[in-house]
């Protein structure tokens, strides 16, 4: 049995951890957040220590150091950006790191990283629980033995809607969250290239505050991608059967469905980071190198090859009405 910490307790993905450390067999130590509506914690560890306030975590953590009882692997589920902090905190504190995806939001920040898991002799571990789902297992297989001389042409499209409150809160920051092509566009960009192999080129479209469109090129596709939180954006026919969040990958003129057991992955990635076998830095990088770009490319607009929802009527801010 291996023990947990957790940072982010009262975050929207944290009951997934929970359940993923609980399934697997092991024990919560600890959790901090600065909100204390965590009572999701009495279903799976009632007795873990929490904590609303990091400074008497750290101390806590400093505590246990000199106990029987110390954390293997500590789990980040905070904000973006304070993953790189919060990492540096699990490896210096000898802790493994579980983090939510990003990893964190800059290249750079990743480099530093892994030089900080040889100097404390831990390892960083990132969930990628795309590369886990069987029908995308099973799409990179058929790529592969295809073989195919022409490159595919794709269409990808996720829009899943958010209210108002997204704007208030910490992901509506661009500084803070990358902005919309980073907090929910990074799994995708990591699944394509980690199916049709490297980057070659990137364009962008539109970037703005609930939605953002551009072009790729890897070595074996070209894609067209559309991301968005605004519900005016979801096709009509999505729109008339009263759904809210479309998900669509068109890889030439054929969908591709993967959305059942979307959400479903994280237990398998615990299994595979208790093996060894996680995804590490160097396997997240591509990712993060690429939402840099496309976040500090300035949008062409209308031009080139460009996706067809691009053209869907743009908003103001809900909250500075520009």
């Amino acid at each position: 049995m291996k023990y947990f910490n957790i940072l982010g307790l009262g975050g929207y993905i944290a009951p997934r951890h929970l359940q993923a450390i609980k399934e697997t067999g092991n024990e919560l130590l600890a959790g901090m957040d600065v909100t204390d509506s965590v009572g999701i914690i009495d279903r799976y560890f009632p007795k873990a220590s929490f904590f609303t306030e990091f400074e008497r975590f750290d101390r806590h953590i400093e505590k246990l150091k000199d106990s029987k009882i110390q954390a293997d692997y500590l789990s980040i589920c905070t904000p973006n950006y304070l993953h790189d902090a919060h990492i540096r905190f699990g490896l210096r504190n000898g802790m493994d790191v579980i983090c939510e995806k990003p990893l964190v939001l800059n290249p750079w920040n990743a480099e530093l990283l892994m030089e900080s898991e040889k100097r404390y002799g831990k390892h960083v571990n990132c969930i990628l629980q795309l590369r886990l789902h069987p029908s995308v297992i099973a799409l990179k297989k058929k790529v592969e033995e295809a073989n195919k001389s022409e490159k595919y042409d794709i269409d990808l499209s996720y829009i899943t809607s958010r209210g108002t409150w997204y704007y208030v809160s910490w992901k509506g920051d661009m500084e803070k969250s990358g902005g919309i092509a980073t907090n929910i566009g990074v799994h995708f960009y990591d699944m394509l290239m980690w199916i049709f192999g490297p980057l070659q080129d990137s364009k962008v479209h539109i970037h703005t505050h609930d939605r953002a469109a551009g072009f790729l090129e890897f070595e074996k596709a070209r894609v067209r991608w559309f991301l968005s939180i605004n519900n005016d954006t979801l096709p009509d026919a999505i729109k008339a059967a009263g759904k809210t969040t479309y998900r669509s990958l068109k890889i030439d003129d054929e969908e591709f469905e993967f959305s059942d057991g979307f959400t479903d992955l994280h237990k398998e990635s615990y299994e595979r980071i208790l093996k060894g076998e996680g995804f590490g830095i160097k396997d997240a990088f591509p990712s993060i190198d690429l939402v840099h770009t496309i976040r500090n490319t300035k949008p062409q607009g209308l031009k080139g090859d460009y996706h067809p929802l691009v053209a869907k009527p743009f908003s103001k801010h809900p909250i500075t009405g520009k």
